[in-house]
């Protein structure tokens, strides 16, 4: 570990070097490739020297049992003792820093949700979702934008895509893949009786263009008139946006927006990030078998939360982990649970390195 350490502190030492060459700054495409990848290392950087420097006052304090009086003898047990801890804290942030990084987790975030079993009320728990996402975007202050929204008319979504803007999203959001499962009673219920219903979650990395090899002369692009609880003119125009991605039979629609150019730009990049995650799911299947063992596989038909609101707790199954607060939880306040599924996938990690 402390080779690669080294070896990266040189090369970040290097780089540093290099963006202070007015030969490269003037090339401003490799400069800024350059800052990027020191921008990559430098908390690995900074912890290393900050370990270095521990590891460093932990042998002068050592010495000093060796000389001087009593009470600075004390002291001194009492400066090792916090530096140990302190060696032993950071060795672990290291190993952690040094992981394998998603190259996605700066992206930002195309979200799916789909209302599964359950009729109207899983319509209405996907509208009870898309407002919790939205609400941790706030939270975050990262911006969304609605990509397209298939509503019921009753208050509930049989599917939204949402655009997540913000870093790191895909970094916080990707493990909310999967099957997602509330029970409660539905105000149309006299009996009283908890009913479960399901929606389901997909969480795609924006990509570029350059990202995914798709050939305009696969994608049909239908033009129609939009339906639903549209704004004036969304109606009356053939503005709606229908992409058929024929070698692999992708469907994707837009009609949020009244013009048919910008529902054609969001159809597309939702296309993309489809396509990406195909390619991704085809790249993992050599490693499937790794992936079940980690949170976070992203397999939609994996049930992975239940939200039981006469009890007011949400459970997540992967981690074993049970909140007792509900309502804050769908106003967005996920950080917990999310957090807990980080460290839990970084402790999987560990093992593997």
């Amino acid at each position: 570990m402390f080779d690669k350490l080294d070896f990266i502190t040189e090369k970040y030492d290097e780089l540093a070097q290099k963006v202070s060459d007015p030969e490269i700054i003037n090339n401003q495409p490799v400069w800024q490739k350059h800052v990027k990848e020191m921008g990559e290392m430098e908390p690995i950087v900074k912890k290393y020297k900050e370990y270095k420097k521990a590891k460093s006052d932990l042998a002068e304090a050592k010495e000093m049992l060796d000389e001087g009086d009593e009470e600075m003898r004390e002291l001194a047990k009492m400066e090792i003792s916090e530096l140990e801890d302190t060696i032993k804290q950071q060795e672990a942030d290291l190993k952690i820093l040094l992981l394998p990084k998603d190259p996605n987790d700066e992206k930002n975030v195309i979200l799916e949700i789909r209302a599964g079993t359950g009729g109207e009320e899983a319509a209405l728990f996907g509208a009870d979702l898309l407002r919790m996402y939205t609400r941790y975007a706030e939270r975050n202050h990262w911006k969304t934008e609605l990509m397209e929204v298939n509503d019921t008319g009753l208050g509930g979504i049989k599917e939204a895509v949402i655009l997540i803007k913000g870093k790191g999203a895909y970094s916080r959001l990707k493990y909310e893949s999967g099957a997602h499962r509330v029970q409660r009673v539905p105000e149309t219920e006299s009996s009283g009786r908890i009913h479960t219903s399901a929606a389901t979650v997909a969480v795609l990395p924006e990509v570029d263009d350059v990202e995914v090899d798709l050939n305009p002369n696969d994608v049909r692009v239908d033009v129609y008139r939009a339906s639903g609880n549209g704004g004036q003119c969304v109606n009356t125009t053939d503005s709606a946006v229908r992409l058929t991605h024929e070698p692999t039979g992708l469907v994707v629609t837009c009609q949020d927006e009244k013009s048919q150019i910008k529902n054609k730009e969001k159809a597309f990049k939702v296309l993309r990030s489809r396509l990406y995650d195909l390619k991704m799911q085809e790249q993992n299947k050599e490693i499937a078998d790794q992936r079940k063992s980690m949170v976070g596989t992203g397999d939609r038909s994996e049930r992975i939360r239940t939200y039981n609101f006469p009890q007011g707790r949400v459970s997540d199954h992967r981690i074993g982990l049970t909140l007792y607060k509900l309502d804050n939880f769908l106003d967005g306040d996920l950080d917990e649970i999310i957090d807990g599924l980080i460290t839990s996938d970084q402790a999987e990690k560990m093992k593997a390195f």
